[in-house]
């Protein structure tokens, strides 16, 4: 009897034991397949994520100027137009070249002399820029005939995959809605000579990028423009006055006088002078005018003239008239209590070569010059001796009385760029028909696109950043 119950009860332990079994073997392969599922739909969970993530980005309605947002945010590119090629070999764009020229700073030590004001934007390199320039001649339409240098026919392409860059800082590449967004309700003017007219459409071109420019004045020559931004309330003007002192000029558009210029070198020209309280920003510039046969006047009265053989007056020549031309000018504005902010610009350097504009002179090269390459000329060293003995008397005097006068020194900045300059290509496919055809070479105005453009970065920084 107690055999049989044992029996029994041996058989109910082992039916617990198999169901124990079961029940763990069943629990089990559920966790598994539970385990399989969730890991299967790992991938999706994450993409959901990603994409809720996108969407939940609202749209910036303003810009906070206090810190320049990223220019690959706020300002994107526009595609490089069909008539701008990738850079050509006469660029230095191989991986070991950027990997050297354009890798980032070891330390923090250059932004921060940048910020103290120590760094100097004017010395510098030009260094491979493969993604070259922020606007083609194809997406902006104020660029002027004799500088759109690609629609003229220029064939090489390397001189627009450059970009200069300062040795002892970094400089940030111009942004264009930071820079609008700023000057809302602004008046800037560049007032000056051709050179003016060359950068102030390098400007409004970079400024395209975020909204057309409307030209709104222009005088009876087309000399002095303004353009309006409607979305900013902001006026650009370029003020044709390229000796800033009153001139009567008997000039064409190609160079050729028939007459000597009349200067009032003790009267100042209206042109900017009637404007220039209005105004809140101006870069102001002369320069190679004053190498120009003339006849100088001082109280209504002829006291010497350049380059005027028979006419039985003192040669005076150019630096006596352009010391006494800047010496005024620059003490108008020192003394004028202005409390906007005031560049003066150096006169740029040519490259003409074996000639001068009138006399056959070229510019052939196709890629920047090597430092210590190329010299200033003698004339561009006396005029830039001028500037910089003026502009030093004059921001002396200009710190006493308030004004925010600033030096703009390009000089050594184009120098090394013999090779953005039209040269044949100031005229509209000058070797279509004859290939050996004898055609005026513009080697000192600038194409645009082209070195020109990265004037702006250096304006902005002073002028905004700095």
């Amino acid at each position: 009897m107690k055999l049989i119950w044992r029996l029994k009860s041996l058989n109910k332990y082992n039916n617990w034991i198999f169901k124990l079994a079961i029940a763990t073997l069943l629990l089990g392969f559920a966790f598994r397949l539970l385990f399989y599922q969730s890991s299967s739909f790992e991938p999706n969970i994450e993409t959901a994520f990603a994409e809720s993530t996108e969407l939940s980005k609202e749209p910036v309605s303003s810009v906070d100027i206090s810190k320049p947002p990223p220019v690959t945010v706020d300002i994107p590119k526009p595609p490089l137009a069909a008539d701008i090629p990738n850079p050509t070999s006469s660029a230095n764009t191989s991986k070991d070249s950027l990997s050297s020229d354009l890798q980032e700073p070891e330390d923090e030590t250059p932004q921060k002399e940048l910020n103290a004001g120590k760094c100097d934007l004017f010395t510098g390199d030009w260094i491979p820029n493969p993604s070259g320039p922020m606007y083609t001649n194809s997406s902006c339409s104020l660029i002027e005939g004799h500088q759109n240098c690609m629609r003229n026919g220029r064939t090489d392409s390397g001189y627009l995959f450059w970009r200069w860059n300062p040795r002892d800082c970094q400089l940030p590449p111009f942004n264009a809605l930071r820079f609008l967004e700023v000057m809302r309700n602004k008046r800037w003017a560049l007032i000056g000579d051709s050179i003016s007219r060359n950068h102030v459409q390098s400007l409004l071109c970079i400024l395209s990028t975020v909204e057309q420019a409307v030209e709104v004045y222009h005088d009876e020559e087309y000399k002095s423009k303004r353009w309006y931004f409607p979305s900013y309330n902001f006026t650009i003007s370029n003020i044709w006055s390229p000796f800033l002192v009153k001139a009567a000029i008997f000039e064409d558009n190609d160079g050729v006088s028939t007459s000597e210029v009349q200067l009032q070198l003790d009267k100042l020209d209206t042109n900017w002078t009637n404007l220039y309280q209005g105004l809140d920003y101006m870069i102001i510039s002369t320069g190679k005018w004053f190498l120009k046969a003339a006849i100088y006047h001082e109280n209504d009265t002829v006291v010497g003239c350049h380059i005027c053989p028979g006419k039985n007056l003192t040669e005076k020549g150019f630096v006596f008239a352009y010391e006494k031309a800047l010496r005024y000018a620059m003490n108008f504005i020192a003394t004028s209590k202005h409390k906007g902010l005031i560049f003066f610009r150096t006169s740029t350097p040519d490259h003409f070569e074996n000639g001068e504009w009138h006399n056959g002179g070229n510019c052939t090269k196709t890629t920047p010059a090597k430092e210590g390459e190329i010299e200033l000329k003698d004339l561009n060293k006396i005029l830039r001796t001028v500037e910089l003995a003026e502009f030093e008397k004059a921001s002396a005097k200009a710190a006493e009385n308030g004004v925010n006068l600033k030096l703009l020194d390009f000089t050594n900045l184009l120098l090394s760029r013999p090779d953005g300059h039209p040269g044949p290509y100031r005229q509209f496919h000058p070797f279509e028909q004859d290939k050996n055809a004898k055609v005026q070479n513009d080697c000192l105005h600038w194409c645009l696109p082209g070195p020109i453009d990265y004037w702006n970065d250096v304006i902005m920084e002073m002028a905004i950043n700095g």
